[in-house]
């Protein structure tokens, strides 16, 4: 490992990801960055919600959490960390970022809000929703936000500030590890080969455990070690953005050419076009050796010129989701089930006029398959569940109420009932032109 080689690892991979294993790449994985992955269309639809609810909050709920642990030890080793927790509110995030600083006494402590991504004003009835193939309008819910994917280049200027924190909200995953790599190794912009082979890097990294085995296992199939205390990988990157993609020597997990592969492939529809707000990335071209235990060097991915678009998460109200579960066990369980599935349906339709969207599962069989019609083999074990998704809380509840009320109702044998109703989200997605989303940085000093 020469002195031009850039330490990059991850700490999180999605919103409530672990935290310890983040806490010993900083200790021992001399770092110069740390990224926190944490924001999914999910995610970042509930980030909307939870700040309508209240204007301080709308980012991610263990932001503080990790900040206590995190700050401290970023101070202590020297690296950067960057992060999308600000998700809804990077602002309110920044804020009390700074705040942890001072709680734990951290004097001039640079933190970065990353803003631009809120698209919401310009997203209009008439934007093309690209899943549904179907204008905003016709959708029947209220939008709750949209935001865009920032590139890179939108944690640039934080990054040459000198920013110790950084905190964005929707920027693209990739993107969080591609721009220190730009600053570090002074990569242009429109270098496409350059850009998508740090892309690259950037996904293999980005889902934190996926590649160290987490996802991966699948016991007498893929058996991992210590998958207890599996570790989050690291990234040795050079100046042509090639890796080592490896972990800690006493962290759980594993780093084999297959979790690689799993991982480049993860959520990549055309690996010769992967689109991103950088560069159309092309992985076809990727090449990818064992280096030793634990050690898999990659490199050879390419790219040509980024889209002239970016895409946006447009997030909707989706109204309240009831939910109500009861078990069934014994001879006769999955019968006993069924028929309690087919009473709650039939009466919430005939007896209280529901015509909102319902699922009803059987638990234990074939829930997971939710286009079976049939089930493969008598269960003793079954748990009934019911859902729907309505616009009336009230009607959300009546769908409890009605699950509960089989307990004497009948069939025989039901127990352990367990309801509650939960307002909900739903994300579509559109494309808006690049020049129209202006990111900006604010920067706050503890």
């Amino acid at each position: 490992m020469g002195k031009d080689t850039f330490r990059i690892g991850t700490g999180a991979g999605f919103s409530a990801d672990r935290l310890d294993p983040a806490v010993d790449l900083v200790r021992h994985g001399a770092l110069d960055v740390i990224v926190f992955e944490c924001v999914g269309e999910r995610t970042l639809a509930f980030g909307h919600r939870d700040r309508q609810a209240d204007p301080d909050r709308g980012y991610n709920p263990l932001l503080e959490r990790r900040m206590q642990v995190m700050l401290p030890l970023i101070r202590q080793h020297g690296t950067r960390l960057i992060t999308n927790m600000g998700v809804a509110n990077p602002q309110a995030a920044a804020e009390r970022t700074i705040d942890v600083a001072r709680e734990l006494g951290i004097n001039g402590l640079k933190v970065a809000a990353i803003f631009g991504d809120d698209v919401t004003g310009q997203i209009g009835d008439d934007a093309a929703l690209l899943e549904p193939r179907c204008p905003v309008r016709e959708i029947g819910r209220r939008m709750i936000g949209a935001n865009a994917y920032l590139g890179a280049d939108a944690l640039l200027p934080a990054i040459e500030a000198g920013a110790d924190v950084i905190i964005t909200g929707r920027v693209a995953d990739p993107a969080l590890f591609l721009a220190p790599l730009r600053a570090h190794f002074g990569w242009a912009g429109n270098d496409w080969p350059t850009l998508g082979a740090g892309t690259m890097v950037g996904h293999l990294l980005e889902c934190a455990a996926q590649i160290t085995g987490g996802y991966f296992a699948d016991p007498g199939v893929k058996d991992v070690a210590d998958l207890a205390h599996v570790g989050f990988p690291l990234a040795e990157v050079t100046a042509d953005g090639g890796a080592t993609i490896t972990k800690l020597p006493q962290a759980g997990g594993m780093v084999s050419l297959e979790t690689v592969k799993e991982q480049l492939l993860y959520e990549v529809h055309d690996p010769q076009r992967y689109l991103t707000p950088d560069v159309t990335a092309d992985f076809s071209t990727a090449h990818l050796e064992q280096a030793g235990d634990d050690r898999v060097q990659v490199g050879g991915a390419g790219g040509t010129e980024r889209p002239a678009q970016l895409k946006v998460t447009c997030a909707f109200d989706g109204g309240y989701l009831a939910e109500a579960e009861v078990s069934y066990a014994g001879p006769g369980a999955q019968a006993r089930a069924q028929l309690a599935g087919d009473i709650v349906d039939e009466r919430m339709a005939a007896v209280h006029g529901s015509n909102a969207e319902r699922r009803i599962d059987l638990i234990g069989m074939a829930s997971l398959h939710a286009t079976a019609l049939t089930y493969p083999s008598e269960s003793q074990d079954i748990r009934l569940r019911c859902a729907m998704r309505s616009s009336s809380r009230e009607e959300a509840e009546t769908l409890l109420w009605e699950v509960e009320s089989l307990l004497c109702c009948g069939p025989a044998g039901g127990g352990g009932y367990r309801g509650h109703v939960t307002p909900s989200v739903m994300t579509y997605s559109t494309m808006i032109d690049r020049g129209a989303v202006k990111p900006r940085c604010e920067m706050l000093v503890s």
